[in-house]
């Protein structure tokens, strides 16, 4: 869940980044007792997500500023709706506008690019799931974003789960153990609440990995035939999530092969920022 307190944490970080010292523009060309209304409109279609982000960026930035939202996270929208409104001090409005806008068009970026993935998904029984591959600072808003697409999230952080990759196996069998042994003992080690999953490049890895008792198996850049082989070859005992090679041209058939998880990086470490403006008129109050 996207917490007031995270969102007031990234938003008060870009605010500064922006403004240091205020916004010297507007103190000079702006009359202190001016007021504005800003409208947040659509120019092409898609996915909204970051209301309570961009709300937050003119609340932080004056108090007296009133924002409304007209649409809320997770709903689709077409080109010239209004999403939102801000009015108030027309300064405050003037200083808060970029980064307001900057999060929502990149959360609803985010958010309409999900929805594509798990439209092409549909009836199948995968999840389209995101990455750690997210902005530094910026996790927990884009994962917001994510699940406004109807996407949903893997783990947050590097605390939240055991995951094993290609270098951690290469470390873990160095002394000699074989697969299945070294991650027994992994699962000894861990709680019983903790998640492992372990990742493997090739078929031959997926009984030995199996054998140890893990939670989710990641079938790293297999063919789709791969795939349906390797879900079959699991059979049930372990979550199947395929990663690699994932595009909209090529969802389809992964989510066909019967995996269970679908991992895409590109749902934000390659998003296109939608197109949304702020039309603002200035008012002498």
């Amino acid at each position: 869940m996207l917490t007031t307190n995270a969102i007031d944490t990234v938003v008060r970080a870009a605010l500064d980044e922006d403004a240091p010292w205020g916004d010297v523009t507007s103190e000079v060309l702006i009359p202190a007792e001016a007021v504005a209304t800003a409208q947040l409109v659509a120019r092409e279609a898609g996915i909204f997500s970051g209301g309570a982000v961009f709300a937050s960026a003119f609340r932080l930035t004056d108090p007296r500023i009133d924002v409304q939202l007209f649409v809320a996270d997770g709903a689709a929208f077409e080109p010239g709706e209004v999403l939102a409104e801000a009015s108030g001090p027309a300064r405050g409005i003037l200083q808060a506008e970029r980064i307001g806008l900057n999060f929502v068009q990149r959360m609803s970026g985010i958010a309409t690019l999900t929805a594509l993935y798990v439209a092409e998904t549909s009836g199948t029984r995968a999840r389209i799931v995101d990455t750690r591959k997210t902005t530094p600072g910026l996790r927990a808003v884009e994962r917001h974003a994510v699940r406004s697409g109807g996407g949903h999230n893997h783990r947050f952080s590097l605390s939240d789960a055991v995951m094993a990759k290609d270098n951690h196996l290469a470390v873990l069998t160095a002394g000699g153990l074989g697969l299945t042994e070294a991650l027994r003992q992994v699962r000894d080690r861990i709680s019983h609440t903790t998640h492992l999953e372990v990742e493997v490049d090739r078929i031959d890895q997926i009984e030995p990995v199996l054998a140890a008792g893990v939670d989710t198996i990641m079938l790293d850049n297999f063919t789709p035939d791969e795939l349906a082989e390797g879900v079959r070859l699991t059979a049930g005992r372990a979550l199947v999530e395929a990663s690699g090679g994932v595009s909209l041209t090529t969802v389809r058939a992964i989510a066909e092969s019967g995996v269970d998880i679908i991992s895409v990086g590109a749902l934000t470490h390659s998003v296109r920022s939608l197109d949304l403006g702020l039309d603002i008129a200035v008012l002498q109050g």
